[in-house]
């Protein structure tokens, strides 16, 4: 086997839940003898190792997870911070939040501090910058980690990353604004060279190099504020565009806000798609059109493979993309 067998493997192998090989593990009398023995020979088949000091130790654990997120302000970061929450307190643990504010200085402190309390795991959101200081303390901690949404860089960072498919995202919009009849489709917002915003708009310029068309792209803060004030911009330098993706659904709310005021109307004037599908979405006049990351499917399934990590050892993969879809409203209608 390529990788170090785990508690899966194990199972597997024997035809046996993994609950039954934790029990054999643990020495529980309930289980037959039989199915230990098969257990056991599964085990040495496939080189398993238990180890019993670790298990030890994770059972002993503080029982509490730290979340670092990079800006807990913007309501996607929110949303997930809560169902993230909640979905560890079904299972008896409980998180201690952390806001890093787009402050890499502040973000090795938090995740400092956290170490020093002994936080069980790590699930981070990191801001940008300050990669190899973070790195080096959550490696040195080796305490369990897992990034979401954004990755920290560097070759020593080996944490499991798991984001939302931004590529197939921004390729579903795209498609769907040229689909509505648009012949001229802007993307705007996010900071440019960010990894992130280049995979948000990779599936946009991917779909306009099949066209042929030549990409526009406004890149900025990723706020209200922002889409708010490129309105006027991208009407004076580029009035044929009658579609754009945002960045995030806050650029979008922002465009929705300049377009009220200035008498263009969303979804025949301009068809504009956002991206994240925030609560404010469904409210909005008219309502937005967004590219759904289902977030509580995703903070579901993040909780989950974290504590499989602490208490069965189960490493996550070193890289998952969950799926996304477009949700479609009036302001691409």
């Amino acid at each position: 086997m390529r990788h170090r067998p785990t508690i899966l493997d194990v199972a597997k192998q024997a035809g046996v839940s993994k609950s039954t090989v934790s029990l054999v593990l643990q020495g529980n009398a309930a289980v037959k003898e039989s199915t230990r023995v098969a257990v056991r020979k599964a085990m040495a088949d496939i080189g398993y190792v238990y180890n019993r000091s670790a298990a030890t130790l994770r059972s002993a654990s503080s029982g509490l997870i730290g979340l670092v997120i990079n800006d807990l302000r913007n309501p996607f970061f929110t949303e997930f911070a809560a169902l993230f929450q909640m979905e560890l307190a079904r299972h008896g643990f409980a998180t201690v939040l952390a806001n890093s504010d787009e402050d890499p200085a502040l973000q090795v402190q938090m995740i400092s501090s956290l170490v020093e309390h002994g936080v069980s795991g790590f699930i981070i959101s990191p801001s940008y910058g300050g990669d190899e200081e973070a790195l080096a303390i959550l490696n040195a901690a080796q305490t369990p980690t897992m990034q979401v949404f954004r990755s920290l860089a560097g070759p020593e960072c080996h944490h499991p990353f798991i984001a939302p498919d931004y590529q197939h995202g921004s390729q579903l919009a795209a498609e769907h604004l040229f689909a509505k009849g648009r012949k001229q489709v802007a993307f705007l917002g996010g900071l440019e060279g960010r990894p992130v915003t280049e995979e948000r708009m990779s599936g946009y310029l991917q779909v306009l190099k099949k066209r042929g068309d030549e990409p526009i792209i406004l890149t900025g803060q990723a706020t209200r504020t922002f889409g708010k004030e490129t309105i006027s911009k991208l009407r004076q330098d580029h009035p044929d565009v009658d579609g754009v993706i945002c960045f995030n659904d806050l650029v979008a709310l922002g465009v929705l806000s300049a377009c009220a005021e200035e008498g263009i109307a969303v979804g025949a004037d301009l068809k504009v798609v956002g991206f994240d599908d925030i609560e404010d979405c469904q409210d909005s006049y008219p309502p937005l059109s967004s590219i759904s990351s289902n977030i509580p499917e995703f903070a579901k399934a993040t909780a989950q493979q974290i504590l499989g990590w602490i208490k069965e050892d189960e490493k996550p993969k070193p890289l998952v993309r969950s799926p996304v879809e477009l949700i479609e409203r009036a302001s691409s209608r």
